[in-house]
């Protein structure tokens, strides 16, 4: 043993007085220097590659217990066994199943982003997680992405304050949240090689701010690599994004873990900035950060200094969780977190048409109701993959609707339509992604279903269609991308037949992901729902019915066609990539960016949704004195008979600007609900980020002087009001 590398003895800690490290009086940098130097080199590099499937760590000479980490952004996974994906069996591992990030993104409500992260991370603790690998916050470059589902859309505002939300909420309950997937995880054909160019302008002013907000306003306390490469260096360990942006630039003092099996080389990994390396099988020591990292140092490939970095801020977020010191008792299934996936689930859906004012539905008047679609049973939040919660209860949107209706209608189902099965192999990729392959409908099991459907919609008042995706493979699932944006199965035709059947029709997606709606003109109502996790039924109801007032806002462009898409203009180089690289060449112009600049016509436009009630807007003013640092006024009011929320959305507009930048950014926001007749004056903040651009020249932000049209509206295509702010001077802005 070499006595500069080995540290103490392994004497048993508990016969010496009481250390430094074991006192929760003293600040935590101090006791996490005190027991550094009583670590041996063997002990150090244990605590920075996994010891299981989900673990890390542990010295139990020291006492140092395990670290252990769970998927995902809407619960806590299910458990598996200590060394693989198998499942482990056990009946304690039920929770509650939050609404898909989409879902979340959709309600533009930061306060719900924080009641969403604070259940889960309460649901963490009581199963003794440290880490929750979450919340996902790469951007919707195309909504082909297998993925998107688990983001918060396509803009990076929405997104930075959804991240905050959720970050402070987790961490408040002793519980780390890792922000994932730092960085360009925007397609998952070919995620773990792909390599990804995109100019700089874009990298900084698109794709990073939300992980940016995330450590620098949220506190997050880890970051999950990415699989993909970053100009041809794995994310996992990629100098430029974890050393020179994350850690310098933006001070992170927290640990970068590695996506299971996103390790690719020990010196890379050693020296390019992860801190732990997850996914490896045992015998654990075998994998980069192991055996390899450890004989580096000892024949001095690697300084201990960066052993002692990683280890230090591996026990960052070890104290953070209460490892050291004991957690809090944490809780699970609670009417409180039920509550709380309801209210997500519901302030999430869409209103995206209601041209005859069908909905809410007045049970009044129509006393047969025919529930038609196979989406109307499923349930979802097993997910698959990482998203998989083992949820204690999830009503379908079936059973939310019996239950809503009781005795005041009497509810058919018919089925309608048939996904195709699902058959999963036994392997497993590094990731704990199954193959799979699907069994579609023969054309007479499709004919004999769509004819049922039929009969039934002829038979009754009104129609309910519950359809969309399947948030299984091909259709919303980690792994693989969507073919097209079709709805599978043979519901386009169906949707249009059940139309011409009963114009009573309301049609309800349940998705994580824009589809196309070629029937959209047959259909006089239209509601887009997600996958809603526990209480999704009860709360797709509550909206149907109007006991809830829609007030979810798209957090995505919904395209004409995938044609219309700016990932999808180039080709393979655009998406999904030639020659093992793909090429950003749409550069800022992502989403609502791209429709804007050129002259595009969505078929739902970002920030769109409907209410059952109606809003004015008047009464703009903007206020600053030329400054950075502007503030945006104005009065909205209910002008509709039903009390309801409205999402105001502020949107700066530079005029003349001498580099190129969007037609128009969504830089603020602010959720209000409002009686009849009720009116409210808002006040939405601008900084100097709200109206720069990335200058790689100056390796920093510029607000430019000039003019800056200022837009309020109900989406980003419906401006209510219009005012204008002039910089007076140019600055480097934070």
């Amino acid at each position: 043993m070499i006595p500069a590398l080995a540290g103490v003895l392994a004497t048993p800690v508990f016969a010496q007085d009481k250390p430094a490290y074991l006192d929760p009086t003293l600040p935590v940098e101090q006791r996490i220097d005190d027991l550094l130097q009583r670590m041996t080199l063997e002990e150090k590099v244990a605590m920075v590659h996994a010891s299981g499937e989900f673990r890390a760590g542990s010295v139990p000479r020291l006492g140092v217990p395990f670290l252990w980490t769970a998927d995902g952004p809407q619960g806590v996974r299910e458990e598996t066994k200590l060394d693989s994906w198998d499942l482990a069996g056990r009946t304690d591992d039920y929770v509650t199943a939050m609404p898909v990030g989409m879902n979340l993104a959709a309600s533009w409500n930061p306060e719900l982003a924080v009641a969403c992260g604070k259940a889960i991370g309460e649901e963490a603790c009581a199963r003794g997680k440290n880490v929750m690998l979450g919340p996902s916050l790469n951007i919707m470059r195309t909504p082909l992405c297998g993925r998107t589902y688990d983001y918060f859309g396509e803009d990076p505002w929405l997104t930075s304050r959804m991240t905050v939300g959720y970050v402070k909420g987790m961490q408040a309950e002793q519980t780390v949240a890792c922000l994932k997937h730092f960085a360009l995880n925007n397609q998952e054909y070919n995620r773990g090689t792909v390599n990804v160019e995109v100019d700089e302008r874009a990298l900084r002013e698109i794709y990073l701010p939300g992980f940016e907000a995330g450590v620098k306003e949220g506190g997050a306390l880890a970051v999950m690599g990415a699989y993909n490469k970053f100009r041809g260096q794995h994310c996992c360990h990629n100098e430029y994004l974890l050393n020179q942006v994350l850690k310098k630039e933006w001070g992170f003092q927290g640990a970068v873990i590695s996506d299971w099996g996103g390790t690719h080389d020990t010196r890379e990994a050693a020296l390019y900035g992860l801190d732990l390396q997850m996914g490896g099988r045992a015998p654990h020591d075998e994998c980069f950060l192991g055996r390899p990292f450890r004989e580096g140092i000892l024949k001095g490939e690697f300084p201990m200094s960066v052993l002692d970095d990683k280890v230090r801020r591996n026990l960052r977020v070890l104290f953070a969780s209460g490892g050291m010191d004991g957690r809090l008792p944490g809780s699970v299934n609670t009417p409180a977190h039920l509550a709380i996936s309801r209210q997500v689930a519901a302030e999430g859906i869409v209103l995206l048409k209601n041209s005859t004012g069908l909905l809410p539905v007045d049970l009044s008047r129509y006393k047969s109701i025919a529930v038609i679609g196979e989406n109307a049973v499923l349930k979802f939040a097993p997910g698959h993959n990482s998203a998989g919660i083992k949820s204690f209860k999830e009503v379908t949107a079936l059973d939310g609707i019996l239950a809503r209706v009781g005795g005041a209608a009497n509810v058919q189902f018919s089925k309608g339509f048939r996904h195709p099965e699902i058959h999963w192999s036994g392997k497993r990729d590094h990731a704990g992604v199954r193959t799979s392959d699907s069994n579609a409908a023969t054309p007479e099991e499709a004919k004999a279903l769509t004819e049922r459907a039929i009969r039934a919609a002829r038979e009754s008042d009104l129609v309910i269609f519950i359809g969309g995706l399947t948030h299984q493979s091909f259709a919303d699932d980690e792994g693989v991308d969507r073919r097209d944006l079709s709805l599978p199965a043979n519901q386009d035709d169906l949707i249009a037949r059940l139309a011409e059947a009963n114009p009573h029709i309301v049609v309800v997606l349940i998705s994580g992901s824009p589809v196309l709606m070629p029937w959209l003109e047959k259909a006089p109502a239209v509601l887009q729902s997600w996958y809603g996790g526990s209480e999704a039924g009860n709360a797709l109801a509550s909206v149907l019915f109007g006991d809830v007032n829609p007030s979810g806002k798209l957090p995505c462009t919904y395209p004409k066609s995938l044609g219309d898409e700016p990932a999808h203009q180039g080709g393979k180089r655009t998406y999904p990539g030639e020659n093992g690289t793909v090429h950003y060449d749409e550069g800022l112009l992502v989403g609502y960016r791209w429709f804007d600049a050129k002259n595009v016509e969505p078929l739902f436009p970002f920030g769109f949704g409907l209410s059952y009630t109606t809003f004015t807007y008047g009464n703009l003013k903007v206020i600053g004195d030329g400054s950075s640092t502007a503030a945006v006024e104005c009065e909205v009011t209910n002008s509709g008979a039903r009390e309801g929320a409205e999402v105001v959305q502020v949107y700066v507009q530079p005029k003349l600007p001498s580099v190129l930048r969007p037609v128009k950014e969504l830089k603020g926001f602010a959720k209000i609900n409002l009686k009849p007749g009720e009116t409210t004056k808002i006040r939405v903040p601008l900084n100097g980020r709200s109206f720069a651009y990335y200058a790689p020249e100056k390796k920093g932000w510029v607000a430019e002087a000039g003019e800056f049209g200022i837009l309020v509206g109900a989406s980003s295509r419906d401006i209510r009001l219009s005012g204008s702010y002039t910089l007076v001077g140019t600055t480097l802005v934070q």
